[in-house]
């Protein structure tokens, strides 16, 4: 990007030995834009990109404490993800495989939002102003 913009560009853990990725185009039409791979063919750093926006899958480093979340049972960031039909993309998502947390539902200050949990136990709340 040679924009001079700030943006958030979240690197998300996955386990190591992961070849499989596909949830996110399938999902959320997610763009790869590069991928560095393991001498098995497992992926070490992914590039994606949702509506131009930034974001990478990185295999999990234990020993800097960057652990994917199904292995600790747990996370420590919920993703916000904006789009212009809620409904639309949690149907998608799910039929990708994502685990539905809550479904979509209107809330009095002015979001439509629901949260479900990709494949890697990410959670994501898909949501979209009112």
């Amino acid at each position: 990007m040679t924009n001079n913009k700030t943006f958030f560009a979240p690197q998300l853990f996955i386990p190591s030995g992961v070849s499989d990725i596909s949830f996110y185009s399938e999902a959320f039409d997610a763009v790869e834009i590069r991928v560095f791979r393991n001498d098995d063919g497992s992926i070490h750093v992914a590039e994606l990109s949702i509506n131009d926006t930034i974001f990478h899958l990185h295999e999990e480093r234990p020993f800097k404490g960057q652990l994917e979340p199904n292995k600790i049972k747990g996370v420590t960031t919920l993703i916000g993800l904006f789009v212009n039909d809620v409904d639309m993309i949690m149907n998608k998502a799910l039929q990708a495989g994502a685990i539905l947390l809550s479904p979509a539902q209107d809330h009095d200050y002015g979001y439509r939002q629901g949260n479900i949990q990709d494949p890697f136990g990410h959670q994501w709340m898909i949501e979209m102003k009112i």
